[in-house]
């Protein structure tokens, strides 16, 4: 049974025996966040989108361990040109690696990132990722709206489900929750608030409604919390 780790935002650690994924490491800078991209050296790291509170500690992380990054193209193409193993995919694609599989799904957003020196580089497009390690999968919604074919996406049975809450750039907690009716995953927590004052919201507030109004399990671990599913 694999095991999420909350490490903030919308980072997460997922580990199923010796496989250890890592999803929008953003650690450096994060003030949620408990670790430092030091203390991870995963098997592969996933990325949703190139904005750097997702992107994060992508390069240091890759090029200390040589964990292959699977991302979008754009980000892919961008990343092997800097000499970072890269796996590229596009939305609706799915892949086999010998660790595990990934799907990246439609995420209404933007996806661009910020260099060292401040130019601002389009990405190609945003992505929600489904992880299946062993019988397991996991929908990491990536920063998103709502759209109704969450309700396709859900028909593949979702473990766990982590969904933004934040607002401002995001779902908030009424569209979330509405992402959860159409959804329907066995368990579902959510992501992406509380970083930074505007999308400041209660989470175990709104895990208590999801269960309270649709019926189903909710849970709001904290920063360092784990996840079983």
């Amino acid at each position: 049974m694999p095991i999420l780790r909350y490490l903030g935002h919308s980072a997460c650690e997922i580990v199923e025996g010796d496989v250890r994924i890592l999803i929008d490491p953003f650690l450096t800078g994060n003030p949620a966040a408990t670790e430092s991209a030091e203390d991870f050296h995963p098997t592969a790291i996933i990325l949703t989108h190139a904005h750097n509170d997702h992107f994060g500690d992508t390069l240091e992380i890759s090029r200390r361990t040589g964990a292959p990054v699977v991302a979008m193209h754009e980000i892919s193409d961008w990343l092997i040109e800097r000499g970072v193993n890269s796996h590229g995919m596009s939305t609706g694609g799915g892949h086999t690696f010998e660790w595990g599989w990934v799907k990246l799904t439609a995420a209404w957003h933007s996806s661009t990132y910020i260099t060292t020196d401040g130019r601002l580089l389009p990405m190609g497009t945003p992505a929600g990722v489904l992880l299946r390690l062993g019988d397991r999968v996991l929908y990491h919604a990536g920063d998103t709206g709502l759209f109704g074919d969450m309700s396709l996406i859900g028909r593949i049975g979702i473990d766990l489900a982590m969904l933004p809450i934040g607002d401002n750039y995001t779902m908030g907690p009424d569209d979330a929750l509405e992402a959860v009716r159409l959804l329907q995953p066995r368990l579902v927590a959510p992501i992406h608030y509380n970083t930074f004052p505007v999308i400041a919201q209660d989470g175990e507030a709104w895990a208590r409604r999801v269960t309270e109004t649709l019926g189903l399990p909710a849970v709001a671990p904290r920063p360092g919390g784990e996840i079983r599913y």
